[in-house]
């Protein structure tokens, strides 16, 4: 199969049929081998009706159903399981992000080689509400991880299949999944200027609530360097600060020493009055309870990370077992 298109859905009712028509149209001018997998994150309109309608008319378009709202990245983690394409495609299902773009998209990954391919909506039909956070997010993410994209939150991107098959999205992430992915190895990522629509149905799904994907981000970039070795962040810091209060400690002595056998001058306090003592004894007991945080982090790094499962309720087009068998995938070469 030449392409997965992956599809998260909420309240977009009015979209769906016109949007997998376009799909159809484009695909099939191209001669692609194809299929779009529509994920509804608990709508509460007549989403999933349209789904099985347009999957009744043509079984390449397939869906799922959550039981409730996850949210986009528990929908893409689950599309992106069920992915057989060569080529993986996301896009959002409000018919801004255009199914003309799929094949230069396609191109850029099979011929030009690269991992990822980032859409960058250079000129947007969006309030000024939406795009001055964007746009902060957006230089933030540039200067903490280093990849030069105008536009990480655009929905239309394109993957190569190692891809999505290796990294896991979940919480507020799916801002962030260049970022993931170079964390993961997947380096050759670039971006293509895309047209972006003025949302003809519905409304935007926009909320404050994306502040969040600054922790989120903070998150990603913690996790990336450190994940695979804890003990480098945690013991690298309990070493600082158990030498801080070693070296305290030795001033302490050193003092009680010259005043008893050396220069024989009493002290003025107690060695426990002073402000001295307690930070010694402060960063004694901090540098060694990072260093075993590091420990234990260690060995649960070890211990793989378990990941989250989302409930569905139902689906068409997709066989249960597809959904639930273990398949392994080898990343490619990153020459």
């Amino acid at each position: 199969m030449n392409i997965s298109i992956v599809i998260p859905a909420k309240d977009e009712q009015e979209s769906i049929p016109e949007l997998s028509e376009w799909i159809s149209r484009v695909m099939q001018a191209h001669g692609f081998s194809y299929e779009v997998i529509f994920i509804d994150d608990g709508s509460t309109d007549g989403t999933w009706s349209e789904i099985q309608k347009v999957n009744a008319a043509n079984p390449a378009f397939k869906g799922i159903k959550f039981n409730r709202n996850f949210g986009k990245s528990a929908a893409l983690h689950t599309g992106f399981k069920l992915a057989e394409g060569e080529v993986v495609i996301t896009m959002d299902a409000d018919l801004q992000d255009s199914p003309d773009e799929i094949p230069e998209l396609y191109k850029m990954i099979k011929q030009g080689g690269f991992h990822l391919v980032s859409g960058w909506k250079k000129k947007r039909h969006d309030p000024i509400s939406k795009t001055i956070p964007s746009k902060f997010f957006n230089y933030l993410t540039r200067k903490i991880s280093g990849i030069h994209l105008h536009d990480f939150n655009c929905g239309l991107k394109a993957y190569n299949q190692a891809v999505v098959k290796n990294i896991s999205v979940y919480g507020e992430m799916h801002r962030y999944i260049p970022v993931i992915a170079k964390w993961a190895g997947f380096t050759k990522i670039t971006e293509k200027v895309v047209e972006h629509r003025e949302r003809k149905y519905g409304h935007s799904k926009f909320g404050w609530t994306r502040i969040r994907g600054l922790l989120d981000l903070l998150s990603i970039t913690f996790i990336g360097r450190f994940a695979q070795r804890p003990m480098h962040f945690f013991g690298s810091w309990g070493i600082v600060s158990f030498l801080l209060g070693f070296g305290f400690t030795v001033k302490i002595l050193y003092d009680k020493i010259d005043s008893v056998f050396i220069s024989k001058i009493p002290l003025k306090r107690d060695v426990t009055d002073q402000p001295i003592f307690y930070l010694a004894l402060v960063a004694l007991v901090i540098g060694v309870q990072l260093f075993l945080t590091g420990f234990l982090a260690e060995l649960l790094a070890r211990q793989g990370i378990s990941k989250k499962k989302y409930l569905v309720i139902d689906r068409v087009g997709v066989e249960e077992a597809e959904s639930d068998r273990v398949k392994s995938y080898e990343a490619q070469s990153l020459k």
